[in-house]
Order: structure tokens, then C-alpha cells, then sequence
């Protein structure tokens, strides 16, 4: 089996290496698999005979490395809390929502930052939403197991949990369970107290998943029991009948994100189809799109109400009572130590 994931796992990274396919070369988008539906670019492709020229990435960081490289992708679709590097970075610029008509529909609470929009402009279009909880196997961890951020410590699960390869969720996370639902505000004291317990949770984590397809194969082998996870992982197991929970209201909380659309500087391609692609991408009719294919939400809040509600709640996207950690914008510097401490604590340092 552990040949297998290698392979699997090989197979997956090396996809990232190349656009996954060339397309419309007049527009390159750098994305994670699995949104380059064609729900989401449908009006795109009406107007200009196909679609863009798709390259994908495994993380956030992985996005930024590629625009600080010079590989000049004309659109990319990064999550709000890299919104700063990307600005201090010199590497994007605001959107002229005069030519985006559908931005009047965006859910007001994702703009309310002002690194998102200020003065100079909206530097990053609200696109997709989503939160971080627990998904666990029903028929072998009962809910009480659950109730708490505690699990990916219980012994019982060692060697049987999956973390997010994304230092964000994973941070998130830490600070969650160490009672912090504002990572804005972190003292030394804080971050110290989540570095320890990411550390004591590190022996028990079975493998750090870079998609919701990885987990999907993890948990169906049995291999994997509980995982801080995404919402599209959990809507392809349901799609596939697998007893998967999410719980996504344990005593501490759970992690809330949006992502969205930039505007990259460096891009080589037509700054109007990149306008044609963000409309694409925002109108009301791509909600359904994103929803039932990718299990995120919409930003477009009168696109997510043609959609039933009894899907969405299915798809982990209803409403959360109980507490949160916005992944709002934060301090450039303290997310780049956050990065850094992630990645020794991987390698088991």
C-alpha cells in the first residue's frame, strides 16, 4: 500500500510541473485541480472558442513562487491571506470593477478588510468559500470523539489522521485548539503554545494531503479515520457513499477562508479575456458549478441563492453555530514564520 500512495502521490506531483493542458493561450490561469470546470469558465469559452491555458499549483506558496518567478500567468486564485505578500510583492494589481458587473452580487463580509479593497481599488475578487473541519469515517469514530479539536491528539488515532499540506489550515488549526479564534492578534506566547502542539500532533499525522482526491483514497482504503479537511474532499466521498461525518461545530471551532480572482502584473496574455474570465467565473449561474462539482461555495451570494439549501448544508457549506477563525489578511511576517515552522515541523524537527 505504501508503494501505491508513493506512486499515486508521484504521479499527482508531477502533474503540477506543466499546464495541464494548452488551451486558449491568450489566458493562462495558474489553479488547483479540479477548477478548471467548465461551469466556471463556460461564458469564457463562448465568446473566445475555448478555454484558458491552465497550470496547477499545490499550494498557495506554491501559486506565489510561480509569480515571483517570472512565469507570467495573467490570473490566479490565491485564498485572502496572501492578498499582503502579493501587494507588498509588487506582483498584482486592483481590478476595474466597472468591467466586472456581477461584483455588486459579491457577499459584502468577504471585502470587509483593507487589504482586500481600499482607496487604490479591489485587489482580489471573492470567488469561492469554504471551511475547514473535521471529516471522520461514522462507521469507526463515534461522533463523541469529535466533539473536540482534541481527536488528532487522542492516542487512538495515531498514525490514522490527515493535516492539510497547507501551512494555513494547519496553523488554523493549532491556534484553534489552543483556544485563539483570531490569528490577527497572536502574541509570542500564542504562537509558541500552537507550534507545541502541532508537534506533539506531527507522529500520528499518517500523511499531509495536498487535495480532497487524496483523501478520498486514504479514507477508502481505511488508512485514514479522521481528517482536518477541506469541503470538497467530504462531497466526493458522499458522492460516492462512503459514511463520512464532518464536524464541523467541535467545542473550539473550526477554520473559515475565501479565495478569489488577482489581477497579476507580469501576465502575458489579454488583459480583457482576463476580465471575460473573472465574469465567467463570478456570474450567478456558475454557483451551482462550483457547489456540485468542487463542494465550495459561491461568493456570489444571489448565484448560492438559486441553490437549494438542503444541498448546501449536505455539501458542509450551512450556516456554523459555534465559534470560528476567519483567515483574514494578517502580518505578512508572522504568516512567513508560521510557513517556515510548518515545514520543519513536517521534516520532524
Amino acid at each position: 500500500m505504501k508503494n501505491v500512495r508513493r506512486l499515486l502521490l508521484g504521479s499527482f506531483f508531477l502533474a503540477f510541473l506543466v499546464p495541464a493542458h494548452a488551451d486558449d493561450s491568450g489566458l493562462i490561469v495558474t489553479d488547483w485541480p479540479g477548477f478548471d470546470i467548465e461551469g466556471l469558465y463556460a461564458a469564457y469559452k463562448e465568446k473566445w472558442g475555448d478555454r484558458p491555458t491552465y497550470s496547477f499549483v499545490t499550494s498557495d506558496d506554491d501559486t506565489f513562487q510561480k509569480a515571483t518567478s517570472g512565469f507570467g500567468a495573467d490570473v490566479s486564485h490565491p485564498c485572502a491571506m496572501m492578498v499582503p505578500k502579493y501587494r507588498e510583492a509588487g506582483l498584482i494589481e486592483p481590478w476595474d470593477i466597472s468591467k466586472i458587473p456581477e461584483f455588486k452580487n459579491i457577499m459584502p463580509e468577504f471585502l470587509n478588510s483593507s487589504a482586500i479593497k481600499d482607496e487604490k481599488g479591489v485587489w482580489i475578487i471573492p470567488a469561492d468559500w469554504g471551511a475547514t473541519a473535521i471529516a471522520y469515517n461514522t462507521e469507526k469514530v463515534p461522533a463523541e470523539d469529535v466533539a473536540s479539536l482534541q481527536v488528532f491528539t487522542n492516542p487512538k488515532y495515531a498514525g490514522r489522521i490527515t493535516l492539510p499540506n497547507a501551512a494555513d489550515d494547519v496553523w488554523a488549526l493549532a491556534y484553534l485548539a489552543t483556544g485563539i479564534t483570531d490569528w490577527t492578534k497572536v502574541t509570542e506566547e500564542q504562537f509558541n503554545a500552537a507550534k507545541d502542539w502541532l508537534r506533539k500532533v506531527h507522529p500520528g499525522v499518517r500523511a499531509y494531503t495536498s487535495s480532497g482526491s487524496e483523501l478520498v483514497q486514504l479514507m477508502k482504503s481505511g488508512e485514514v479515520l479522521v481528517s482536518w479537511s477541506w469541503p470538497d474532499g467530504v462531497a466526493l466521498l458522499r458522492k460516492e457513499n462512503f459514511p463520512v461525518g464532518y464536524q464541523r461545530t467541535p467545542k473550539e471551532g473550526v477554520t473559515t477562508w475565501f479565495c478569489g480572482l488577482i489581477n497579476l502584473k507580469n501576465g502575458k496574455g489579454s488583459e480583457e479575456k482576463a476580465y471575460d474570465y473573472v465574469n465567467s467565473w463570478i456570474r450567478q449561474e456558475s454557483a451551482a458549478a462550483l457547489v456540485n462539482n468542487v463542494g465550495y461555495g459561491h461568493a456570489n451570494a444571489e448565484g448560492m441563492k438559486l441553490i437549494d439549501p438542503k444541498i448546501l448544508e449536505n455539501a458542509g457549506l450551512g450556516p456554523i453555530d459555534g465559534p470560528t477563525l476567519p483567515q483574514l489578511p494578517f502580518d505578512v511576517a508572522l504568516r512567513d514564520r508560521q510557513v517556515a515552522e510548518f515545514e520543519k515541523i513536517k521534516a520532524g524537527f
